[in-house]
């Protein structure tokens, strides 16, 4: 399976096939109600080539970012909150391989398409992920604050990327689950920052069921990218993690307080 092309500007066409399954979800959550939404209808990219082509002539920078990590950290329902602004309630099956979401944000009047790439996080899916490390201009790489093992394999997960992923590639470390009770909390939110500013890479924790932080992180790689592609990634420009920690949420709830 060749991975897509590592390009700024480009054709969002994902592989005609990808190895995994959707999530079999039937129900999101939605402040105020639920309502159903069914991803299982056969082959997900079915957009004609005119309609994608139109779609990138729109757009002034196309980006592709991974998320990375852990099975069960949440990746899926982090790009679901920030995609349809929904939550995955209930149980679902894991995604198998690769799926693919387009997401169009406005960054200083700029429409910046964000092709981003959910991952399988289980040990016989890495190397269909290694596959498409090269070709990322972002990663969001996250872990489950409730669970100690996803945070400690962090670093596995941040030598995979040294190894396979270009060098110059954008990474962001997410603390994720963090409307969490104190009770069920393994990991504090010092972990998390000491763990990135060891690697110099910039940190938030996330909800995927609150909404936490989720917008932020996209933002914040979009703007990062954009900033970089107008040729201006300086100290005196933009830096992601200063941008990261003036805007960055602290969990409200009594619960959550780190």
């Amino acid at each position: 399976m060749d991975p897509p092309t590592r390009s700024i500007i480009d054709d969002d066409t994902p592989p005609e096939r990808t190895s995994r399954v959707l999530p079999q979800w039937s129900q999101y959550s939605h402040p105020g109600h639920h309502h159903k939404h069914n991803y299982q209808n056969g082959t997900t990219y079915s957009r004609s080539s005119h309609q994608r082509h139109s779609l990138n002539e729109n757009c002034d920078l196309v980006c592709k970012v991974m998320l990375l990590g852990d099975s069960g950290v949440g990746k899926t329902c982090l790009l679901v909150r920030f995609r349809d602004n929904m939550f995955l309630s209930g149980n679902f099956i894991s995604t198998v391989g690769i799926d693919f979401r387009n997401k169009v944000v406005t960054v200083d009047d700029s429409k910046v398409k964000l092709q981003i790439w959910d991952t399988a996080g289980q040990e016989r899916f890495r190397s269909v992920t290694h596959a498409y490390y090269r070709d990322a201009h972002a990663l969001l790489l996250l872990y489950d604050v409730t669970n100690k093992t996803s945070f400690d394999n962090i670093r596995a997960w941040l030598g995979e990327i040294r190894e396979y992923a270009q060098d110059d590639v954008v990474i962001m470390l997410l603390g994720n689950k963090s409307d969490c009770q104190s009770s069920e909390r393994t990991i504090r939110r010092e972990d998390g920052e000491r763990l990135a500013r060891e690697y110099s890479v910039a940190f938030m924790e996330t909800s995927a069921k609150t909404g936490q932080n989720v917008d932020l992180a996209f933002m914040a790689i979009a703007k990062e990218l954009k900033a970089r592609k107008n040729g201006v990634h300086n100290k005196s420009s933009f830096n992601v993690q200063e941008y990261v920690r003036e805007h960055t949420q602290k969990a409200t709830c009594p619960p959550c307080i780190t």
